[in-house]
């Protein structure tokens, strides 16, 4: 018998062109789609591999059986004369043809029209590298960094250009090993705008270029020597003149200064540079040099919406993150009357209205006011990552942490290089159930910032649900917070079956970190299964406003263990939490 005409008289030659055309056309379906609802990729890479090992049970299956019409039957059960096979190679040839058709206007709706899309949007795409400050005096650092944030602000202003954050661009400081190939890639960005500043006295000379990343070729570049009273001025141009390198269709709009004092007063702008120069760098010495410009910039100026905004903020990440119980009843305060200033001042401000709803969130636990304010501050600048991150944390604190996320998926298109945003997504990951995609987040977050704290401690997390206890030891001890690392050691002891230094590691935690974290040592008792433990440390955390409230249904530990009591339930309607039967996070402990 001829094998190849036998496939052929079975029709298995066409079964397989219409297999191998329908899984085509379903993955070209599936990699265009997917991405609209925040589906991971991996979802089309795991359809491929179950479309080849379904291959050959497909053929198989249309050797031995022929459709008739009495239904599927073996095909040695045929008589020959009453086989359908030619016949029914007629249809699978239309199915084939039809198939083949659809991959085909896939493919080229993909090449053609989405990536020509994409490509449209790249080429009004920017990245501000920082300035480079040429004064010969480290001490002005501030100046030109925060001239490169008034011009990223500024044009941010202008809608149909994309601008990479802060944060991301500046990740490329003194980094001359990357070319503007590269750094075009790694912010996904077609243009960059680089430059110096020599600031010396009352003068000033800005040298600005917008370069093509592809080849580093000009686009455009202009020479700027004026007093500094008229560095609003210069900061406008150069923007104005970017969007129009950039042809942008607002050309003619004229883009203010988004820090910029009312008064105009130079030096309460400088101490403003300053503050959040400091404010950068998140740490309790950094800090309090951050406050004392801002104050500074608000006395200098007493109606400076930014210096109240900036103020407002900073205080509040000294609450969440370093503050002790003692030293939150003086800063809560002090965020919420800057906030309500700052918004009193401009209640059209995405970043004043943004430190409101923040202060709501974490400070009063008004969860339901927050998530109000900062959808406010959203709706007033769609492209500030920092509003849109703000209102993602407080969308995972009311449980809906599929939302957070995709607004986090969102927020890394402005800042791809954020460590802190890569971080919280990989925090909602770890929440959802999503353990190998939140370890990758959390390895990049620490890859880009290698100091940050906390990120060690999910990380060490991850790797307790992966049941990699000794790869969860080694990652806990090099957690820079020393109570972070307390707590993740004393989990990692106890999770690697350890109970003895699990045990003399929580007595440390108590001892030393009662006061800071009481919400850390109920994760602890809630993991050994201590529920009255895990409440009692629970409330404690209430009593002392303890942020660690804010992340409870992001918690991977406390959460699923706590989430059918009852007496949780009615924990989550004293501070202001919906019940935990309505949180969407994957239930497994």
């Amino acid at each position: 018998m001829n094998l190849l005409a036998e496939l052929k008289r079975r029709n298995v030659l066409r079964a397989a062109a219409l297999y191998i055309g329908a899984a085509w056309a379903l993955s070209q379906g599936l990699a265009q789609l997917l991405p609209v609802f925040d589906i991971p990729n991996w979802v089309v890479r795991w359809f491929v591999i179950a479309a080849i090992i379904g291959f050959p049970f497909a053929m198989l299956f249309s050797w031995f059986y022929e459709w008739t019409p009495h239904g599927i039957q073996r095909e040695s059960e045929v008589a020959p004369d009453a086989s359908v096979t030619r016949a029914t190679g007629k249809k699978l040839d239309r199915w084939i043809i039809a198939v083949l058709s659809l991959a085909l206007v896939l493919l080229l709706a993909d090449k053609l029209v989405l990536h020509k899309d994409a490509a449209s949007a790249l080429d009004k795409s920017v990245a501000v590298l920082p300035l480079v400050n040429e004064s010969g005096d480290p001490q002005q650092d501030y100046f030109s960094d925060g001239l490169s944030e008034e011009l990223i602000s500024a044009i941010a202003q202008v809608p149909a250009i994309k601008v990479i954050g802060r944060s991301s661009s500046f990740r490329f400081r003194g980094r001359e090993q990357d070319d503007s190939a590269s750094i075009g890639v790694k912010l996904g960005v077609a243009t960059l705008l680089e430059g110096t500043v020599r600031k010396q006295g009352e003068q000033v000379r800005i040298v600005a270029s917008l370069i093509k990343a592809a080849d580093g070729s000009a686009l455009w570049s202009h020479t700027y020597d004026r007093e500094l009273k008229d560095v609003f001025a210069v900061q406008s141009d150069i923007a104005t003149s970017v969007a129009g390198a950039l042809k942008s269709a607002l050309l003619g709009k004229t883009i203010e200064s988004a820090d910029k004092p009312p008064s105009g007063n130079l030096d309460a702008y400088n101490a403003l540079l300053q503050g959040r120069f400091f404010a950068e760098r998140r740490d309790r010495a950094d800090y309090l040099k951050a406050v004392d410009y801002f104050e500074q910039a608000i006395k200098l100026d007493p109606n400076y919406m930014m210096a109240y905004a900036r103020l407002a903020i900073a205080h509040q990440w000294f609450n969440d993150w370093i503050a002790n119980t003692e030293e939150r009843k003086t800063t809560t305060p002090l965020a919420r009357s800057n906030a309500e200033k700052a918004v009193a001042l401009d209640a059209q401000s995405a970043v004043a209205v943004g430190a409101l709803g923040i202060n709501q969130a974490w400070s009063d636990f008004d969860f339901k006011a927050g998530e109000a304010t900062l959808k406010r501050a959203v709706a007033l600048d769609p492209s500030n990552a920092e509003t849109l991150y703000q209102l993602a944390d407080v969308t995972a604190s009311l449980g809906r942490i599929d939302e957070a996320l995709a607004m986090m998926r969102k927020v890394l298109t402005m800042e791809p290089l954020n460590a802190s945003f890569h971080f919280y997504t990989g925090q909602y990951l770890l929440a959802l159930g999503r353990v190998d995609e939140a370890e990758a987040e959390l390895k990049r977050a620490v890859e880009l910032q290698p100091s940050a704290e906390g990120v060690r401690l999910y990380l060490t997390l991850a790797y307790i649900k992966h049941g990699r206890f000794d790869e969860a030891m080694a990652t806990a001890k090099t957690e820079p917070n020393d109570a972070f690392r307390r707590f993740a050691l004393t989990m990692s002891h106890f999770a690697s079956g350890d109970t003895a230094a699990g045990q003399a590691s929580l007595a440390d935690m108590i001892r030393l970190d009662a006061d800071f974290g009481p919400g850390d040592v109920a994760d602890v008792y809630a993991y050994l299964g201590d529920t009255d433990q895990a409440l009692a440390w629970l409330d404690r955390a209430w009593q002392s406003r303890d942020t660690f409230i804010v992340s409870i249904f992001e918690d991977p530990i406390l959460f699923p263990k706590l989430r059918n009591d009852p007496r949780f339930a009615a924990f989550c309607k004293k501070a202001g939490l919906p019940p935990p039967d309505q949180v969407r996070v994957n239930p497994a402990s």
